[in-house]
């Protein structure tokens, strides 16, 4: 038996392994609550299907047409085009792709699809538009955190730092402040996370791994929660911050260098601004200088990160305070309902449900040794994994990861690209049939 053939079958086994894995895992955690009587706070309204933050809520439109369709050709043909195609062609193609497929899923709620997170007095855009004074939001911003403040935030505003809801601010300043406008902006830039991805994949030097990646990156189930939550900004922002990062490592100038390294600092610190489980990035970040075997990028962009922050303060938010504020508020409410002997497991199966199942076999094919543009695909998903698994083991994540844990999905998905070539296209097969459906079967709350 050759080397080639040997560790084709250690890949297969180790892919059998893991998904079988993440299905026990995933099935479990849909199951064990309901079957055993054990109340999760999945929901407050108890109609909860835990591990989703959702309900059961089973319908067709003629959007499904839409989204069958794309998901048909694209596991017919994804992978030849991808492979065949020129490298912006291919760019064009999965921001033109992601659209379609972000449209065609949202609408089988109909246009209520893309609204009602917009509409939702818990989420940020209702709240954005009765700030006029951003400075004196962002200097009230930690006093209001409690629920026991008379003029509390609501839920979503007072779970992260005001960079979340300045965006909206800026969409309502410009003329954007519509329901289905906002939600349509959120859309668009949401598309733009696979091209992210795959830029970031060129600048470390990989061609035919990010060519196979580009399918699952671009027809990826978490497409149900990117369009349209506020985490798919944050994804977004992540995602060309790395790739802002990678053009950084890899610049033969010094100007390319400090240029690109600013703007990685300046988007990963807004992230850090955005959402109280960014600073997490740091592990994918370091694995992108490690990967470029250059880390002078690494105190370029860690300044700007840390202008950002500190920009903050000096308006009168300060992470620091702030932070521990909202752990009291967060272990004051839901979370002291919430189990951690289900949600330490049960968030992993909600993370198989917005990444898709096939992510199990990937991160365990991921986990052995690997050389050349494998090794880059491994380093970049264990990176994510890593992050995952210290939100997780935190407990500050305990439930609504399908969407909180959007940021780290990208950089997992790259593990599908080391699978064996048997294996990709009906697991791409099952991805799409995953999204599929969740948004056909589930009311997801994003």
């Amino acid at each position: 038996m050759s080397q080639t053939t040997a560790d084709a079958l250690s890949g297969a086994r180790r892919a059998t392994v893991g998904l079988g894995l993440g299905l026990v895992v995933l099935t479990a955690s849909f199951v064990v609550p309901p079957l055993v009587g054990w109340d999760v706070d999945a929901r407050s309204d108890m109609l909860g299907v835990p591990p989703t933050h959702g309900y059961l809520d089973v319908k067709v439109a003629p959007a499904t047409v839409v989204a069958v369709l794309l998901a048909v050709v694209g596991v017919w043909r994804a992978e030849a085009w991808a492979l065949r195609w020129s490298g912006l062609r291919l760019l064009v193609a999965s921001y033109a792709v992601a659209v379609a497929w972000l449209l065609s899923l949202a609408l089988v709620d109909g246009t209520a699809g893309l609204t009602r997170v917009m509409t939702n007095p818990h989420e940020y855009l209702i709240a954005a538009r009765g700030i006029d004074d951003v400075p004196a939001m962002l200097r009230e911003y930690v006093d209001r955190i409690p629920n026991s403040h008379p003029d509390h935030w609501p839920t979503h505003l007072a779970g992260h730092p005001p960079g979340a809801v300045l965006f909206f601010v800026a969409l309502v300043r410009v003329g954007l402040g519509g329901d289905l406008a906002a939600a349509l902006v959120v859309v668009a830039v949401a598309a733009s996370i696979p091209a992210a991805t795959l830029v970031t994949l060129r600048r470390l030097g990989l061609d035919r791994g990010a060519r196979l990646a580009a399918p699952f990156l671009v027809l990826s189930p978490a497409a149900v929660y990117l369009a349209v939550s506020a985490d798919a900004v944050f994804t977004v922002t992540a995602c060309w911050g790395l790739a802002a990062l990678a053009a950084s490592a890899t610049s033969r100038s010094r100007s390319g260098l400090v240029g690109w390294g600013l703007l990685a600092g300046l988007l990963l610190g807004w992230c850090v601004m955005s959402s109280y489980g960014l600073p997490l990035l740091g592990l994918p970040s370091l694995a992108v200088l490690w990967l470029a075997r250059r880390w002078s990028p690494l105190p370029v962009a860690a300044a700007a990160a840390l202008v950002v922050v500190l920009a903050f303060a000096a308006l009168g938010f300060a992470w620091w305070d702030a932070y521990p504020v909202l752990v009291d508020r967060y272990w004051d409410g839901i979370a002291a309902t919430r189990p951690a002997a289900y949600w330490t497991w049960g968030n992993l199966g909600a993370l198989l449900v917005s990444g898709g199942p096939l992510l199990a076999a990937g991160v365990v094919v991921a986990a052995r040794r690997h050389e050349g543009e494998a090794r880059v695909l491994s380093v970049l998903a264990l990176a994510a994994l890593a992050a995952v698994a210290v939100a997780d083991l935190s407990r500050m994540s305990k439930a609504e990861v399908e969407r909180i844990w959007l940021p780290f999905v990208p950089w997992l998905t790259l593990s599908l690209a080391l699978l064996p070539s048997g294996w990709r296209r009906w697991g791409l097969a099952l991805q799409v049939g995953t999204a599929l459906a969740v948004q056909h079967l589930l009311y997801t709350s994003w």
